[in-house]
């Protein structure tokens, strides 16, 4: 078996989860977080959509972690995020997790945005 290093660029992975925490490039994160292309940040959850349109342009999809169990997202937040041209992929935050760092590695224009479990 080869194993190769896997090289994430400028995003960061995540490097695990629990109550209410992130943990992602090394830091701790706690509540609900926005990563990829610019780095992570602290997010307002649902009622702050400004930060994931400011990814229009930037990236192809946005993960959407709902938390410990997969949930429908508010369908306004829906329409604005696919009428500025950026793809979502609602699943719960491991899976969300789980499913960014793969396609991270692979060099993919993406970006995950999770509430916490």
């Amino acid at each position: 078996m080869r194993l190769n290093e896997v090289t994430y660029n400028d995003a960061k992975p995540i490097e695990g989860y629990g109550p209410g925490f992130f943990r992602i490039g090394g830091e701790v994160f706690h509540g609900a977080v926005l990563t990829g292309p610019e780095g992570t940040q602290i997010w307002g959850g649902y009622d702050a959509p400004d930060a994931l349109l400011a990814l229009a342009g930037q990236i192809d999809v946005l993960f959407l972690g709902t938390g410990a169990e997969i949930a429908h997202m508010p369908t306004e937040l829906r329409d604005r995020l696919e009428e500025a041209g950026v793809g979502v992929e609602v699943m719960a935050s491991p899976a969300a997790a789980r499913t960014y760092n793969v396609l991270l590695s692979e060099g993919r224009r993406i970006a995950l945005a999770m509430l916490p479990v």
